[in-house]
C-alpha cells in the first residue's frame, strides 16, 4: 500500500496552487543555501577539532 505517481502528482499540483511556482523556487534557494551553511560550519567544526586533537609535533 505505497504511495502512487498520482498521488504524488495530485499533492504537487496542489502545493504549487497554494504556494505559486515563484514562491517555491525561492523556498528551494533558500533551503539549498542553508543546507551548504551548515555543511560548511560542520566542515570547519571537524577540521577545528583535527587539528586541535592532534599533539603537535616536536623537532
Amino acid at each position: 500500500m505505497g504511495i502512487s505517481i498520482w498521488q504524488l502528482l495530485i499533492v504537487l499540483l496542489i502545493v504549487i496552487m497554494l504556494f505559486g511556482s515563484k514562491r517555491l523556487r525561492n523556498l528551494g534557494s533558500d533551503l539549498g543555501d542553508a543546507i551548504g551553511g551548515f555543511r560548511k560550519s560542520i566542515g570547519d567544526q571537524s577540521s577545528s577539532e583535527d587539528a586541535t586533537s592532534e599533539p603537535p609535533q616536536k623537532k
